[in-house]
């Protein structure tokens, strides 16, 4: 089997539309947020192809305007989970069994559909449910997700590919990559509709079957991900959509014996927990399970006196206060030297003057709401921290407002304390901390960021001079998983920079590449002899 015979071309990214002024993806998003916005709908479980309502159910509401109720999610309990989980077993069965281009054309449909008729569903669910702008939700939910349908497929041919050097005569010598027994368990956040799609896909491209736990925060645009497979043709029960009560769907999930693995992105407390629980379970399962995860950041901008200013100034806004700030890899601290922040301050400051914020649906809109009360109160509690602080001073912004929607503003804090509190936590909202410290002070300040935080997810360089920037790619090597120079530290693109980060921010498996694939395969190796041994005796046995 040669390596040409499995080996897919690697595809291009899909192309970023603008919803710019008199375009036709303008007109058609906005027409589908209307009509989505004014006709409610009720969510499903979806289990073996089938759809359930339960007598439970959560309102999905816009965060932007609270009170407008988009959808009514039907809620799990631990019977649905082991209904789910039954069906999942089935479906392996004739799944895992696939010819991969089966698998395949079945995530490439996907692709094109998300890439035609579905883009502006998943963008408007996206937007609405998420309190995403049009340009955020393009990168994410439809490009980015475009992309890991294609990428995947191709990935999972090069591994396919991969296979032993020699087969000396006369043998051959062959690599088979299984799917892993049992089902594996994906638990997705609210802030990124393609890692929700794609934390369920990456297994089941490979032949393994998904119990899928979605945001309830995000389980309308979960609910269309999950339509969005099924008109692609995915089989009943190759991925199961069980909205529900986190604990009681997790305590369900996490203990069956045929759990094989977990494909987790969230907080890092909830991914500790996870972990625990299946050490104190491992005896219990068929196999041990694989355990991936992306979980929390303190994702840090360092800048030298030599960096662009104006350049520094834009990547801390983009880097801070796109989608909010609720980014995994948004820009949280800012370490900058004295001799150059006060001009950095005003061009920042000057440009945050000009941002809006408010309902997504006006596309001049910057800024939308942060995705529920819960996430309101704590950035807010962050924020009320650091102005009664006599270590830290509010430059700009804090004035919180849930009336209407859950609306923080661009936050800059300023402190001479590196250890201050917002220097240090993650608070996943649009708060960004400056610490200005001495220019002579730039290799101690390295080292300083590199142990601030617990979490290494990414974390860039501004600087011009290429000495600088080498030796603070030597610093922080550990320190971020997605490393940028003289760019804000958001945005890893499918197939160009592998997303995910070290220490307490996952186990670096790498979404968007082919490392997180083998991560839901399970290798084989095969001999095949054409001309066995018939006698026991080795030559040196024989008489001379």
């Amino acid at each position: 089997m040669s390596n040409g015979f499995f080996m897919t071309p690697p595809p291009e990214n899909e192309p970023i539309q603008s919803y710019g002024p008199s375009t036709v993806e303008r007109r058609t998003l906005k027409a589908k947020l209307d009509s989505m916005a004014e006709n409610p709908i009720d969510i499903p479980l979806i289990i073996g192809g089938k759809e359930i309502k339960t007598d439970r159910h959560v309102e999905v509401v816009s965060p932007h305007e609270h009170r407008r109720v988009l959808a009514r999610c039907s809620q799990a309990d631990a019977g649905h989970v082991a209904q789910a989980i039954e069906a999942a077993e089935t479906a392996w069965r004739d799944w895992s069994r696939y010819p991969w281009q089966e698998r395949a054309a079945v995530f490439l449909k996907a692709a094109d559909l998300l890439a035609g008729p579905y883009r502006d569903v998943i963008n408007a669910s996206t937007m609405l449910g998420q309190s995403k702008t049009a340009h955020q939700s393009e990168i994410d939910a439809a490009c980015e997700l475009i992309d890991f349908y294609r990428f995947n497929v191709h990935y999972m041919t090069r591994i396919y590919a991969d296979q032993p050097m020699f087969s000396p005569a006369p043998t051959w010598n062959r690599g088979e990559y299984r799917p892993l027994e049992g089902f594996v368990f994906a638990i997705t956040p609210f802030n990124f509709t393609s890692i929700a799609g794609n934390l369920c896909a990456s297994p089941a491209v490979m032949g393994n079957t998904v119990l899928w736990k979605p945001s309830e925060t995000a389980s309308l645009s979960g609910y269309y991900i999950m339509k969005l497979m099924e008109d692609a043709g995915l089989p009943p029960g190759v991925v199961n959509y069980v909205p529900g009560p986190p604990q009681e769907i997790g305590a369900a999930g996490l203990t069956h014996a045929k759990l094989a693995g977990v494909h987790f992105t969230g907080s890092t407390p909830t991914f500790q927990h996870i972990w625990r629980t299946l050490g104190e379970n491992v005896q219990n399962y068929r196999a041990y399970p694989r355990i991936v995860g992306e979980t929390g950041g303190k994702d840090f901008i360092v800048a030298h006196e030599s960096a662009d200013l104006q350049a520094l100034a834009i990547a801390l806004i983009r880097g801070a206060f796109e989608f909010q700030g609720q980014k995994c890899s948004a820009a949280s601290r800012a370490y900058i030297p004295k001799n150059i922040w006060p001009e950095v301050k005003e061009r920042m400051i000057e440009e945050i003057k000009t941002i809006r914020m408010g309902d997504i649906r006006d596309f001049s809109n910057f800024m939308g709401a942060v995705i529920d009360q819960r996430a309101y109160d704590k950035i807010k509690g962050y924020i009320d921290h650091a102005r009664d602080s006599a270590d830290a001073k509010v430059l700009w912004g804090g004035e919180c407002d849930d009336r209407r929607g859950y609306f923080i503003p661009p936050t800059v804090v300023e402190t001479p304390n590196p250890r201050f509190t917002t220097m240090c936590e993650e608070i996943f909202g649009p708060v960004l901390t400056v610490h200005p410290y001495e220019p002579d002070q730039f290799e101690e300040t390295l080292a300083l960021c590199d142990a601030t935080s617990p979490y290494a997810l990414t974390g860039a360089i501004f600087a011009q001079d290429r000495g600088v920037i080498i030796k603070a790619n030597e610093a922080l090597m550990h320190a971020a998983g997605n490393f940028y120079i003289n760019d804000k530290p958001t945005g890893a693109v499918v197939g160009q920079q592998p997303f995910g980060g070290g220490r307490a921010s996952g186990t670096n498996d790498k979404a968007g590449s082919q490392w997180n694939l083998l991560r839901w395969a399970n290798a084989r190796s095969v001999k095949e002899n054409f001309a066995p041994p018939l006698d026991y005796r080795y030559p040196h046995m024989r008489e001379p």
